[in-house]
Formats: structure tokens, C-alpha cells, sequence
């Protein structure tokens, strides 16, 4: 979950800018996007996996799919680890949530969002990094090759590591790779901002040119921010808190600059705990996309992971 304090969210900004080139500030006035079809959050859906264990036992926090290999990944906090270190567990799953591999991330951050990109068979993630232990976010994004069974720091080879927005902080990073897009979340003096770059230029450690930026919108006070993905010419916003039927998505019209949808999820009602966690876009084999969210379910010592999606486009 992403509830920060005030203190908490201006905790990042005294952070060293990282080398290489960064992006506009968010509120820079930028094009916007080539208009795409969005998801109908209140349309058709069902259930993608249930009560699924993920390599820790903690609760999961995002999700990212690498949609050409057919590879998805769960990212959340590292048990006996204080939330504080930013220590992180990465599980790969298959489409239908059964483990096969997992990595540690130590020091990197909340994951609160993670991006997946493949290179042929191989899959990069994107991550947040360098841990702000005031607040247990990442102070920069990383990009770094899936490694099965391996250790990272924010210092090992072959890791890249950027800060786009040099007045930033708490950086989260959405790929979307079907548009040749990464969109990265970060606060400024007056909230979360999301700018979208190009995935190649990124890639590249270019941030020089902004294609898209807006402030997050206003979503329902006092209630969890829980994860988003960008996709096309939309971000998909997903909150709730656990034990309650607070759970909603909402949906963010770039070009527009406006919400243009938000729908109470009533989906998982049946689970135990049910703490709405991840959001990301899937590609089925036959290329259509759904859009999937979670819940984190179970006991303390014991959570499990639910995915749900949504595949109405308008």
C-alpha cells in the first residue's frame, strides 16, 4: 500500500540528481499522445488466478506483465526485512500464477510499481531504487536484467539507474511496451506527477523530452493509493484498503487531462483480508489485452496473491 504523510512525501527532494540526461519538470507544457481505445472498468471480466503463493510469504504490492515471452512478475516487501530497508522480493510467475523463479532486491524501495520489458527471450525490469529510508521509496528508477535466483543492490553490474526529474522523488516506473512507451510517477512540491517518455529513449538513459505530463488526479481521500499502469493514451489508478469494500479503479484520459471513468470493484468479495495490491496490462496469446488488478489475500505468514481483469474496450 502508498499512505505517506506530507513529511513523508517531501522526505526525497534533497537527493543527489543521478549522471545523464533528465526530463522536463513534470508540470512542463508537453504534446500529448496518439488517442487509443480504453478499458471499461464496469464491462466484461473475470478471474484470472486465486490464493496463489508468490517466493515470500508477504503481501503482494504490484504486478508486471512481459506479454512477448509470457511472463509475469510480482514485486513486494522481503519478510523479516523492516519496511524501512526497501528490501524486495521479485517473483516470476506463469499467466496462470504458478511460481517459477524469484530475485532480491536490497535497498531498492516499496515497489509499489514495476515495469516489464523483453529483449528478444530475455525480460528487463524496471523498478524503483536507492531507498530514502525517511520514507521507504526509491529514490531513483532502475532497469536491470531478470537474473533467477539472484541478489541486487543499486551498485550491481549490469543495473542502470536514472532520477528523470532532478526535483523528484518517490519514482515509480509503468512500461508499456505495446505503445513503446515508460511512464514514471514522482512527486513534486504539490503531490504525484506522471510524466511518459519514449521506452527506447529511456532505455538509452534519455529523459531529455517529455511526451506527456500531468499531475495524478484527486482520488478518494484517506484511502490507499494501491498502483497504476500506463497504457495508450490512458493511466489506470487503482485504490482500496483491506477488510472494506473501498476498492476502485479509476481511469485518467491524458490527452484530455480529466478522469474519465471510476468504478467500485467488487470482484474477490469472498476473500479473506482482500487488499486491492497491482495493477498491470496483460496480452493474451492471441494478442488481446485485458486489463488485470489484485488483492492480496490470507493470513499474516501467509498471504496469497488474486488477479482479476477487465477486457471491454471502447
Amino acid at each position: 500500500m502508498e499512505k505517506l504523510s506530507r513529511r513523508g512525501l517531501l522526505a526525497g527532494f534533497g537527493a543527489v540528481a543521478v549522471g545523464g540526461a533528465v526530463g522536463l519538470p513534470a508540470s512542463a507544457a508537453v504534446c500529448g499522445l496518439p488517442p487509443s481505445q480504453r478499458f471499461v472498468l464496469g464491462g466484461a471480466g473475470g478471474e484470472v488466478f486465486r490464493s496463489k503463493p508468490l517466493a515470500d510469504v508477504t503481501v503482494m504490492q504490484s504486478v508486471a506483465f512481459d506479454n512477448r515471452n509470457q511472463r509475469l512478475f510480482a514485486g513486494q516487501l522481503r519478510a523479516g526485512s523492516p519496511s524501512s530497508s526497501g528490501d524486495l522480493t521479485l517473483t516470476q510467475l506463469t499467466p496462470a500464477g504458478d511460481v517459477v523463479g524469484h530475485m532480491y532486491l536490497s535497498g531498492f524501495g516499496h515497489a509499489v510499481s514495476i515495469g516489464a520489458e523483453s529483449v528478444g527471450s530475455t525480460t528487463y525490469l524496471w523498478t524503483e531504487t536507492d531507498v530514502d529510508t525517511t520514507n521507504a521509496r526509491g529514490r531513483q528508477v532502475a532497469r536491470f536484467r531478470w537474473q533467477d535466483g539472484a541478489t541486487l543492490t543499486k551498485d550491481s553490474p549490469g543495473l542502470r539507474s536514472w532520477k528523470p526529474v532532478a526535483d523528484g522523488a518517490l519514482f515509480t516506473p509503468s512500461v508499456d511496451q505495446q505503445h513503446g512507451r515508460i511512464g514514471i510517477r514522482q512527486t513534486q512540491a504539490d503531490g504525484f506527477h506522471i510524466n511518459v517518455y519514449s521506452l527506447a529513449a529511456a532505455r538509452a538513459g534519455d529523459f531529455s523530452r517529455v511526451l506527456a505530463s500531468f499531475k495524478q488526479p484527486a482520488m478518494t481521500e484517506g484511502i490507499d493509493f494501491q498502483g497504476w499502469v500506463l497504457y495508450g493514451s490512458y493511466v489506470y489508478l487503482w485504490e482500496g484498503e483491506a477488510n472494506t469494500s473501498t476498492s476502485k479503479l479509476w481511469t485518467y484520459d491524458i490527452n484530455k487531462g480529466e478522469v474519465v471513468e471510476s468504478v467500485q470493484i467488487l470482484d474477490g468479495a469472498d476473500l479473506v483480508y482482500r487488499e486491492a495490491e497491482g495493477i498491470g496490462v496483460q496480452h493474451l496469446p492471441n494478442g488481446r489485452p485485458r486489463l488485470c488488478f489484485g488483492f492480496a489475500s490470507g493470513v499474516a505468514g501467509d498471504r496469497r496473491a488474486n488477479l482479476f481483469y477487465r477486457d471491454t474496450l471502447v
